[in-house]
């Protein structure tokens, strides 16, 4: 190791310390999670400033500090299945009756599908007001790797049927799934919880004397991974100092500055899109001030590990201590919100590509596109897999369906992660959003949830 990364590991290292002090204290976990983000920020940038982008000393120092974020980022991924399974077979057991879970599932993905059809609008909006276009777009040695390989992720991407993906919604295996071997595995989870969950609950109505044991386990079982939960994320604001560091180190700067106008019309059409989530909240009579304060350490997270599915530990309990909102509601919001209707991914990129390619390839902008356009995005949003990348899943399935060639994901690989940040606290935010509103109309349901 060189002596500048050397210097570089021990100034990340008193940063870590700083940060663990400010732990002692009294410090709310959402000023601790703002510290590491601005810590992080910083460092990212004095590497950027010092050494450049892709300079040997950068690289050998975020090979080091890519393990904090690594392990965080595993962490939470790893109680990811447990915490869905166990929290969803509990929250059933909670609901008096079973046909409230239909309408709870009912309502979150409409108010999901809902939200994407507009951020399609204001995808589609954006692209216009800007101009942008995939014309001239010029692809290096990296882009043009990137979009042979999207070609063949494409013709396995081409033949899927809705029908197909509705059935792949049900496990065949729960421990292939538990172990998220596919992308709707957490989908397959929450299946199986409901069904497990709804078997459980029946057999205490039907037999009263196993109703005590059955809800004792099940609760001990949820404490214990709910415990496990907080511990892990106790260390968010170390996993976000180190994850921010390797966005703002490892981003290539003049990309970036080539592609500007494209980024800045990526996060007007999110900004727009956080609006309209606003305006929803207000609507059901949500203080979106209060709000706001609640949630930032999760959307700070989001923003930062580009993971919708790595936040749905975090998302859930946010939900329950921070909103109040029931946990039946909550875990249904947060695990269909990282796979089903998600407004940045499945909704805002998809739409602006389109709009792009769509002069490039002969095909006219008017009614019937954009028609079309947002019926294929609504539709084609269910399965969006919860991790980096969704986006690209999204347009893998969007721009075939249009006519339209995929070579331009690839084109845009240099700013993707930038972009994607704020994509997936959008993502987020529209969980939450869906979970606020369905919690309102089901109030009843739910007495003392209003």
């Amino acid at each position: 190791m060189s002596s500048p990364a050397l210097f570089n590991l021990l100034v990340f290292l008193g940063l870590l310390y700083v940060l663990q002090r400010f732990a002692r204290g009294e410090a709310r976990v959402s000023r601790r999670v703002l510290a590491g983000l601005v810590l992080g920020t910083l460092f990212g940038f004095f590497l950027q400033a010092v050494f450049g982008f892709a300079a040997p000393a950068v690289q050998q120092t975020l090979a080091w500090t890519n393990v904090v974020a690594d392990v965080y980022v595993n962490l939470l991924k790893m109680i990811i299945m447990p915490l869905v399974l166990v929290t969803m077979i509990a929250s059933v057991l909670k609901v008096d009756e079973i046909r409230t879970l239909g309408s709870i599932g009912g309502w979150v993905i409409a108010v999901l599908l809902l939200t994407t059809l507009v951020a399609a609008l204001l995808g589609i909006a954006m692209a216009s007001v800007f101009g942008l276009s995939a014309e001239g777009l010029a692809g290096g040695m990296r882009e043009l790797a990137e979009a042979e390989r999207l070609l063949q992720e494409q013709r396995q991407v081409a033949g899927l049927a809705i029908n197909e993906l509705l059935v792949s919604f049900v496990p065949v295996n729960i421990f292939a799934d538990l172990g998220g071997t596919r992308d709707v595995s957490i989908i397959a989870v929450v299946v199986f919880g409901l069904l497990f969950g709804s078997a459980a609950l029946l057999v205490c109505q039907e037999d009263p004397p196993r109703a005590e044991g059955i809800r004792a386990f099940v609760g001990t079982s949820q404490a214990v991974v709910l415990r496990f939960v907080k511990l892990v994320i106790s260390l968010t604001p170390y996993g976000v100092l180190a994850l921010m560091t390797r966005v703002i180190a490892g981003s290539d700067g003049s990309a970036i500055v080539t592609l500007i106008s494209f980024v800045a019309a990526s996060y007007l059409a999110i900004a727009l899109m956080f609006v309209v989530h606003a305006v929803l909240l207000a609507l059901v009579g949500t203080d979106v001030r209060q709000y706001c304060r609640q949630v930032w350490p999760l959307l700070s997270f989001a923003f930062t590990t580009r993971s919708s599915a790595a936040a749905i530990p975090l998302s859930i309990r946010t939900q329950v201590e921070a909103l109040g909102i029931p946990a039946p509601i909550a875990n249904i919001a947060a695990s269909f919100g990282a796979t089903i209707g998600q407004n940045g991914c499945a909704g805002i990129y998809p739409a602006m590509l389109a709009v792009m390619v769509a002069p490039t390839v002969g095909i006219d902008i008017d009614a019937g596109f954009i028609a079309t356009l947002l019926l294929i995005i609504t539709v084609g949003s269910f399965g969006i897999a919860g991790v980096g990348g969704g986006a690209t899943n999204a347009a893998l399935l969007v721009l075939p369906a249009m006519g339209m060639p995929v070579t331009v994901v690839a084109m845009l690989i240099s700013i993707e992660p930038l972009i994607d940040m704020g994509r997936t606290a959008l993502n987020v935010n529209g969980a939450l959003t869906s979970a606020m509103v369905t919690r309102r109309i089901l109030g009843r349901a739910f007495p003392g949830s209003v």
